[in-house]
């Protein structure tokens, strides 16, 4: 049923039962059918509109995941906050400004406010325990509550693009962050320095400029929040070369800007683990950007799903997927190698997941690739402790491979629980878990 169909079917009273319903763009009025739903409704998509919430959306007792992206609300809605069970809130481009304490859920997991107009948050967003998931790309942020130290539940926050002149100290404290993305605030480095003689510092001047006119774009390959990817021929001085090309939307996603993303890309230089950006692409179709990527052989498919509405923060897997050990551990090695070096590079990924790997489930070689959420590390202490969050990230990913690995690696649980421990410097950097796994593999 789509979602013309739906509000049809909602306002003859057809949908009794409901669990999960999505309406159609254009409403400017909630639909008061919806509360003839309140003993059983869950996921409600309201769709991109011109409406207001009602005050008594809480007697929608059931309601778990509410989406009203889009529409224009000067406030985050205080009738949120009565909602007993609410815990997903989508409230994405909106112009928000204010976000009361009374309009947070108490039982609030995921919350996405991207792309608003938000200057400051209610100290009530840490005394919210459930609180997983915390997306607030694109706003006016100059501060964060110190109330968010006591999130230890929050693994992933996005922050791109906002005015934190610093990043507050009690965030890589946190014992459950794992993906953290902060580029285009103050607080990012402007430029890298040799203050570290370990770390390469990282520079998009390897990478060259490509006309349009040596650039033959083919068929899509594939489509995500900041662009879209073709397959492309390269006519470059070297001679015709196969490849994919990512041409930029331009628009703020929930990791950042995707200009940021190219920059990232370019300045994470060339490793076998990562995708790698072959060069900018100059004057792209209705003047998008684009980067030039290697293309990888069309039978390596992504590693995993994105995390689900239910699954939060978790990416989901294939039900039959089962890793052979060796093919488990060139996988793992393979990433683990890819993120030393953009810590290297002092390049933090931020979003270290099976959905941005793709991989040969034959042999165990995968690349890392999406930088949608990359910040550049500060130097010294400060970048140290960021990449320890990358660390937990890393090791959720080593614990889900070893799930699925009959056996054969148990070994590596303790690596597993060293990367994902509560203490962030207590893990170890991301070249000790490399020579970890060299081990591992004889």
């Amino acid at each position: 049923m789509d979602r013309d169909e739906t509000l049809r079917a909602l306002r003859r009273g057809d949908l009794a039962g409901a669990r999960e319903i999505r309406l159609p763009a254009g409403l400017t009025a909630f639909p008061d059918e919806v509360f003839g739903l309140a003993d059983t409704l869950e996921v409600l998509d309201l769709g991109v509109g011109r409406f207001a919430l009602p005050d008594d959306l809480g007697r929608l007792k059931r309601l778990r995941v509410l989406f009203c992206s889009g529409n224009p609300f000067e406030r985050l809605p205080p009738a949120l906050g009565g909602c007993p069970a609410l815990s997903q809130i989508g409230f994405r481009g909106c112009g928000i400004r204010e976000v009361p304490a009374e309009s947070l859920p108490p039982l609030l997991r995921w919350a996405t406010l991207t792309d608003n107009r938000i200057e400051t948050l209610p100290a009530a967003l840490g005394e919210r325990p459930a609180l997983r998931k915390l997306m607030l790309a694109g706003n006016r942020l100059a501060a964060l509550p110190d109330s968010l130290a006591g999130a230890e539940n929050l693994e992933l926050i996005r922050l791109a693009c906002n005015r934190l002149d610093a990043l507050p100290p009690w965030l890589t404290r946190l014992p459950r962050l794992a993906w953290v993305a902060y580029a285009g605030n103050p607080a990012e480095p402007k430029s890298q320095t040799k203050s570290q003689p370990e770390a390469e510092p990282a520079t998009e001047a390897a990478a060259p400029r490509v006309p349009r006119s040596a650039v033959e774009i083919g068929p899509l390959l594939g489509e995500g929040a900041s662009g879209r990817v073709h397959r492309a021929l390269w006519r470059g001085p070297e001679g015709d070369r196969d490849v994919a090309l990512k041409l930029f939307k331009g628009a703020m996603t929930s990791d950042g800007l995707p200009e940021r993303e190219m920059e990232a890309c370019l300045a994470a230089g060339t490793h076998p683990g990562l995708t790698g950006a072959l060069g900018r692409l100059d004057g792209g179709p209705d003047g998008a950007p684009g980067l030039l990527l290697r293309l990888m052989p069309p039978d390596w498919p992504v590693l995993a799903g994105p995390p689900s509405l239910a699954s939060c923060s978790r990416d989901v897997y294939a039900a039959d997927l089962a890793l052979e050990p060796a093919v488990a551990l060139r996988l793992a090695r393979g990433i683990a190698a890819a993120v030393t070096h953009l810590h290297g590079r002092r390049l933090l990924h931020g979003d270290v997941y099976a959905h941005n790997i793709l991989w040969d489930a034959a042999a165990g070689a995968a690349v890392l690739g999406d930088f949608g959420a990359a910040s550049a590390l500060p130097a010294g202490a400060a970048g140290e402790a960021l990449a320890r969050v990358e660390t937990r990230a890393f090791g959720i990913l080593l614990g889900e491979l070893l799930d699925r690995c009959a056996d054969g690696l148990d070994g590596l649980r303790a690596l597993e629980r060293a990367c994902t421990g509560p203490d962030p410097a207590a893990r170890p950097p991301m070249a000790e878990v490399v020579d970890t796994l060299d081990r591992a593999g004889g």
